[in-house]
């Protein structure tokens, strides 16, 4: 009995009472009536039921919790039901129907942890998005693996999610790109405002290889071709360093195309028309204040040339017209004030400003010996998605970006996460992933299958990691509704950490000539099923569930 079942039998039950007694049946919670304690000797679950339908029943919640706890000890899969404290209810499992929690595990296989609150739901996802004017660094790669994660996680409980990355190809900061790459091509000093750093130098060389003759052009000529193949190649290289990280996006949408197509200027066409747009000392302003905006924000300057802001407003337009209801924006830390601004050009769409979320992601800093490490070689004095993927590997570089949630500040210590070692969050979860395929081998070699006597599994240990096993779909639900795929890590780190205990106090296998019984069965399911949930769970993460390590 998993607890999203025991919560149903509770509110069946505590509705069967309420009615009998002739009280207002209204006063149940719709959610939140089971949880598990934090101490283990209180019981399997505990529930709150009683306290929190009391006052709006008109009956004392000692009184009201009597009867249920009377009522739910008669019920099938209960062993106990005791009232503790002013009002709580602490429940027993009968250890079949705790166990059955195993057999639901390995019946929904690669879909359990799934939903489907969220289906029909259409979500553009928009992460990542750095200029294209250099490798991604730390904080860039911070969001590919939680914006990753987070797509995997809301479709995993119904949503159809389209993962976008917003190309800012309009604007000064291209234009100073193409002056730098021009500048390495030709042997000239960094221009004001323009990058360094060896990949400008690189990316110089191959944009000249690629246009034979380039450098021969008028200025005017030379500078758009430099910025158009310059950009292209960036991308190319950010497309491919994304795809070894395990990040790849459905459309990779340009700004430029925006202003090319007119969407810009018809996008505040229209809200010129509605009102939206006002003028003032010969420019047009946003009303953004009225979704509490420190200030209104100028759409068109007053030299007739549109603001950045105005690239932002046909952006969220055209996404609206491919018919997403979410428009979710995972923004760096000096972004905070996106969020008020684009809920302010939803409402002067006539949308509702919920249909616009913003994510603000904090930094990332790597650290050894508890000092700060600087360790680019190609993009001068920042650290890339390579740089990082080259000191830790993959799993581990995606795994650490994704366990913390990202409004905190966030600092890697480079020694823990290549280390080998239980201190190291990914290790310990992989670690437990391998040692149960391990176990697996070992089984089949011995001819021992899975069986389906759960209610032998009666040990502490086992119900602790059947319980464990038994939240993953909540977990994973709340995961994707507060949109913080951190929480499907540290559940793993949980249920590792339960495995591991189990491990040591019950003996799976048959040793010597011992013959094979049914609780060796039962606990070999068991720990089939909780490999299977550690794969689900590492999956949503995009991080791979090793058999041997």
């Amino acid at each position: 009995m998993n607890p999203d079942v025991l919560a149903d039998l509770v509110r069946d039950v505590a509705r069967d009472v309420l009615t009998r007694r002739d009280l207002d049946v209204s006063a149940l919670p719709a959610d939140g009536v089971v949880e598990r304690p934090r101490n283990p000797e209180h019981g399997d679950y505990a529930t709150n039921v009683a306290l929190r339908t009391a006052k709006k029943a008109g009956v004392n919640p000692r009184e009201l919790a009597g009867w249920l706890a009377e009522a739910l000890a008669e019920r099938d899969g209960i062993a106990s039901a005791e009232i503790a404290g002013p009002g709580f209810i602490n429940l027993r499992l009968a250890a079949d129907a705790q166990g059955a929690i195993v057999g639901e595990v390995l019946a929904a296989g690669e879909s359990y942890g799934t939903g489907d609150e969220l289906a029909g739901t259409r979500m553009n996802l928009e992460f990542v998005s750095a200029n294209p004017t250099g490798p991604i660094h730390l904080g860039g790669t911070r969001w590919a693996a939680v914006g990753d994660a987070l797509g995997r996680v809301l479709g995993a409980r119904g949503a159809d999610v389209t993962r976008e990355y917003y190309i800012n190809d309009a604007g000064a900061q291209i234009d100073h790109f193409a002056a730098s790459l021009i500048a390495a091509a030709t042997g000239a000093p960094t221009p004001e405002n323009g990058y360094g750093g060896a990949y400008i130098g690189e990316i110089a060389q191959r944009v000249v290889a690629a246009e034979p003759g380039i450098l021969d052009l008028p200025e005017a000529e030379r500078h758009q071709a430099f910025r158009r193949t310059g950009v292209a190649l960036m991308l190319e290289e950010m497309r491919s360093s994304l795809h070894e990280f395990g990040t790849d996006f459905d459309v990779w949408f340009s700004e430029l195309s925006l202003h090319e197509a007119g969407a810009v200027e018809d996008s505040v066409r229209q809200l010129k028309e509605n009102g939206s747009l006002y003028e003032k000392d010969g420019a047009w302003w946003l009303r953004s204040t009225e979704q509490g905006d420190d200030k209104d924000r100028v759409v068109i300057k007053s030299d007739g040339t549109p603001a950045y802001v105005a690239g932002d407003i046909a952006y969220l337009r055209d996404k609206r017209t491919r018919g997403f209801d979410r428009c979710i924006y995972m923004l760096g830390a000096d972004h905070h004030g996106y969020t008020v601004r684009l809920k302010a050009v939803a409402a002067a769409f006539g949308d509702d400003p919920a249909v616009v979320e913003v994510l603000i992601g904090q930094m990332v800093n790597l650290v050894r010996g508890g000092e700060p490490v600087r360790m680019s070689k190609r993009a001068g004095t920042i650290v890339t998605l390579e740089d990082f993927v080259d000191a830790v590997g993959v799993d581990a570089a995606r795994y650490s970006l994704v366990r913390s949630s990202v409004d905190s500040t966030l600092d890697i210590d480079l020694d823990l996460v290549s280390s080998r070692t239980n201190e190291n969050p990914v290790f310990y979860v992989q670690y437990a992933h391998a040692r149960l395929s391990s176990l697996a081998r070992n089984a089949a070699d011995l001819g021992v299958e899975p069986g389906e006597s759960y209610g032998l599994l009666e040990h502490p240990r086992e119900g602790d990691l059947i319980r464990t096993l038994g939240e993953f779909g909540e977990v994973v639900r709340s995961a994707a509704e507060l949109r913080e795929p951190h929480r499907v890590a540290r559940y793993l780190e949980a249920l590792a950490g339960a495995y591991h205990k189990f491990y040591d106090s019950c003996r799976v296998l048959p040793q010597g000539d011992e013959d094979v019984t049914d609780l060796h069965r039962a606990r070999l399911a068991l720990c089939v099923a909780t490999r299977r949930v550690l794969a689900n769970g590492l999956g949503l993460l995009g991080v791979g569930a090793p058999e041997r390590m």
